[in-house]
């Protein structure tokens, strides 16, 4: 099913990105439009993770320079059946975390230092459970072309402003003249959030409960969603913020404008409470056997 979700929403960038090249460029920009769409989707499945990975500066570790970190890892991916994903770590204070890969064999869970700091071991896991709810959902992949797509499209929007600007919108392959540039720098990204934002919130979603069957805890993430949402109001997080469109990867909104307080159409995660309410729904209805959570050792 993930297989045909990741399929219907690079069909429908794709089909974005060929309206956007009609508008500037008639059929020859469709054309060119969806050449690139090809490229793009096979640069995004090959490279799209090792870009968002440098992009954050995230550093690999393993159980030498973080042992702690490295090994609860390996434990929950073991008891969600997982291959053991690459690990890193990013340099900044505020407590968020991403994964990315393209298949569960060539995942990679990245944390920062900032979560290390402000959670416990208990809620750590909480996180890490989550992120390798999504490498088992498959939902890296679409996250990260996602991430590539909407950059493109917003990259076409600025050509076509620099197009505008320079008296070249009365090209006589453009169907829509000035109208076609205006509806490409404001409709195409738009059209893009909105696909993105949709795509993530679900997402979230079906991560927080995937996790919580990986850890046997919901309440850990319960409470590592709340204390990340206290934290990280007053801490930036310098990468996000000059590339917005990777926003959507992370468990929290890295975004310094961000909003928790309700799900919205323009917002690319659900709300923190919200989320937190049905972990804690989840933990009064399900049945935890003890022993099965992460601290069961004895794969070591």
């Amino acid at each position: 099913m993930n297989y045909f979700k990741t399929s219907l929403l690079l069909a429908a960038l794709t089909a974005l990105f060929m309206g956007a090249g009609f508008l500037l460029g008639g059929e020859a920009g469709m054309v060119i439009a969806f050449i690139f769409a090809l490229g793009a989707n096979a640069f995004a499945y090959w490279n799209s993770d090792k870009m968002v990975l440098r992009m954050y500066g995230a550093r690999e570790v393993d159980e030498t320079t973080a042992p702690d970190f490295v090994r609860l890892v390996r434990l929950l991916a073991n008891n969600a059946n997982l291959p053991m994903p690459r690990t890193y770590i990013m340099e900044t204070d505020q407590p968020n975390a991403f994964a990315t890969g393209r298949n569960p064999e060539h995942g990679a869970v990245a944390i920062t230092t900032g979560l290390l700091k402000c959670l416990n071991r208990e809620e750590t896991a909480g996180v890490i459970a989550h992120e390798l709810a999504h490498i088992a959902n498959r939902d890296t992949l679409t996250m990260t072309v996602t991430a590539t797509f909407a950059g493109a499209i917003s990259m076409l929007a600025n050509f076509a402003s620099f197009s505008m600007l320079f008296g070249n919108s009365d090209n006589r392959n453009n169907p829509l003249g000035i109208v076609g540039v205006l509806l490409t720098i404001v409709i195409a990204p738009l059209a893009a959030m909105l696909v993105q934002m949709a795509i993530s919130r679900s997402r979230e979603y079906e991560a927080d409960a995937r996790g919580a069957e990986i850890c046997g805890k919901p309440e850990w993430l319960a409470s590592a969603l709340k204390t990340m949402e206290r934290s990280s109001g007053n801490q930036d997080l310098d990468a996000a913020e000059s590339n917005p469109a990777t926003a959507h990867m992370f468990i929290l909104n890295p975004l310094h404008s961000h909003t928790h307080t309700r799900d919205s159409l323009f917002s690319t995660h659900p709300a923190t409470k919200n989320r937190i309410a049905r972990l804690l729904s989840l933990s009064r209805t399900s049945h935890n056997t003890p022993g099965k959570g992460p601290w069961d050792t004895s794969g070591r």
